[in-house]
């Protein structure tokens, strides 16, 4: 198999496992807060303690992913157009 045909194959099964992810599992970590819905502070002793809620994600630490993002954009304006 010459390298170019190699390539394309894993960017085709790359592609087609995050588009199984994104149909599985349409939502994951938010990246800010790492899934957490709130960041993490030191006091002036240093120990670690809650601080404000993540407004990213609005503290639920869950956010939708970029391809199924992506789906629900074609798939509205696919709907809308086709009405």
């Amino acid at each position: 198999m010459t390298p170019a045909l190699f390539a394309i194959a894993c960017l085709l099964a790359v592609t087609f496992c995050y588009g199984g992810l994104c149909a599985a599992v349409p939502f994951g970590p938010c990246r800010k807060c790492r899934g957490w819905g709130f960041a993490m502070k030191t006091d002036r002793k240093g120990r670690r303690k809650r601080g404000k809620d993540c407004r990213r994600c609005k503290a639920t630490g869950k956010r939708i992913r970029l391809g199924r993002h992506l789906y629900n954009v074609a798939a509205r304006i696919h709907r809308d157009g086709t009405r």
